[in-house]
């Protein structure tokens, strides 16, 4: 493992002391020359006539927060450019710095570019120093022990022969199958797992290989954590986010596991695996998607084999990129009639999650009454048990308690009520909670 290495390779040791401070395994140092950002002078100065050409006149300052590459380097670009009469000052701003616009030539310079590839946020990072930061920050290298995972499973319920096969299918790093009835909290158990390995990561915003750039950050996978060591120098073009967990069900088609470009802006877009990197990616309702069961495996069975995938860039180019995260298929049905031998072998850990006893339904319903702020009364649990899961050979779902309880508010609030369990109230909102749904043909005459 590249243990605090610094990603460019020029300054190790201070990217392993900032690390070590830290308590990190990566740590993306702070370039201290242009040579170390990994891109060349053309391409930064390419980035900063297009975004002055859709930002208007900026300031230094804000030029190097844009890009994400340190003022005293954009000072020298800019000067650079002004010599080629691409840029000029447009007055003067504070601290030493000035505000620059665009010339004519800038102008022409900018739309060339901008043709080319329309890109104008933070720089991006070069493949290999994306791919060391994965290495360096892969859940396979930070094997959990029972403790963690009863601190990320802190405020769920669950059987202890469940952890007992969740624990060492999780160690593997090699995947699972969760499959059982709908309810039962697979998501959440994804969702959890997820937060043993460690809170955070670091993850660049784009990634450049060639002259392709390719954007990884996505703020629908990606939430950004303040920076804990302000002290601490980084490289601004990567950013500090929570491990993913990426979750995808009806919707996934092989088109969303391949590079996406637009070619109107000639900017491409990582792929779910990608976003997903050094966290949990969960195939939900697998079985339900558009793309077979057939065709994700002849897509992926070597990617669960070797840990490493291979795509294709919009200009033909393929690149070997890492596939470093737990993958979790998650089903209602049995595995083994969705899939045949050869996957499961790559997926060996194939856990159910089976319903709830009544024990730890009461559990559930505590720790549901505790995070919606409602008293918990073990009488109202049990005339709920007894007339409306006994009595009717109900199946039990984790997570009923949950749901029961939100409508149970809607319910009290409806009738400006105080939020409480009672007998009564139960049997209210039990007659639509528990209600059985007939669906009619569609020609039928209403």
């Amino acid at each position: 493992m590249l243990k605090g290495r610094s990603p460019q390779g020029n300054n190790p040791d201070s990217a392993l002391l900032a690390a070590l401070l830290a308590g990190e395994n990566f740590w993306p140092s702070d370039p201290a020359s242009l040579h170390e950002l990994g891109l060349n002078e053309p391409f930064i100065e390419g980035l900063i006539c297009r975004l002055l050409r859709s930002a208007g006149n900026q300031t230094g300052r804000k030029i190097a927060s844009a890009v994400c590459i340190p003022f005293r380097m954009i000072e020298g670009l800019m000067e650079r450019l002004k010599s080629k009469r691409m840029v000029l000052h447009c007055g003067s701003a504070s601290l030493n710095d000035y505000i620059f616009g665009l010339t004519d030539e800038g102008r022409r310079r900018a739309e060339t570019s901008h043709s080319e590839c329309a890109y104008t946020g933070p720089a991006p990072i070069p493949l290999n120093d994306y791919v060391i930061s994965v290495e360096a920050q892969a859940i396979c290298d930070q094997p959990i022990r029972r403790e963690e995972l009863d601190d990320a499973f802190f405020n769920v319920s669950m059987s202890e022969e469940l952890f007992d096969m969740i624990g060492p299918a999780v160690n593997s790093a090699s995947g699972l199958f969760l499959y059982g009835a709908p309810g039962n909290g697979k998501s959440t158990i994804a969702r959890c797992l997820t937060q043993c390995f460690g809170q955070e990561i670091w993850i660049p915003y784009a990634i450049i290989e060639g002259q392709e750039i390719i954007i990884l950050f996505d703020p629908a996978y990606h939430e950004i954590i303040e920076q804990p060591h302000e002290g601490l120098p980084f490289d601004r073009r990567w950013v500090r986010v929570r491990r993913p967990t990426v979750i995808v069900g009806g919707e996934l088609t092989l088109d969303s596991l391949e590079i996406r470009h637009d070619p109107a802006s000639n900017i491409s877009e990582a792929p779910l695996q990608m976003k997903s990197n050094c966290g949990c990616l969960l195939i939900d309702d697998f079985g339900r998607q558009r793309v077979s069961p057939e065709q994700l495996l002849n897509r992926w069975i070597v990617p669960l084999e070797n840990k490493y995938d291979y795509l294709t860039l919009p200009n033909g180019k393929k690149i070997q990129v890492p596939f470093q995260q737990l993958i979790i298929f998650s089903t209602n049905l049995d595995p083994a009639d969705l899939v045949d031998e050869a996957f499961l072998r790559r997926i060996p850990y194939r856990i159910e999650v089976t319903d709830p006893q009544e024990v730890e339904m009461h559990r559930l319903f505590q720790i549901a009454s505790d995070n919606l702020g409602c008293a918990y009364n073990l009488e109202s649990i049990e005339h709920l048990l007894e007339n409306y899961y006994r009595e009717q050979d109900r199946p039990m779902r984790r997570c009923h308690p949950r749901d029961l309880l939100l409508q149970l508010r809607n319910f009290c609030m409806y009738r400006g009520i105080p939020f409480e369990m009672h007998p009564d109230h139960f049997d209210h909102i039990a007659q639509s909670f528990f209600a059985r749904v007939r669906t009619r043909p569609l020609n039928a005459s209403l």
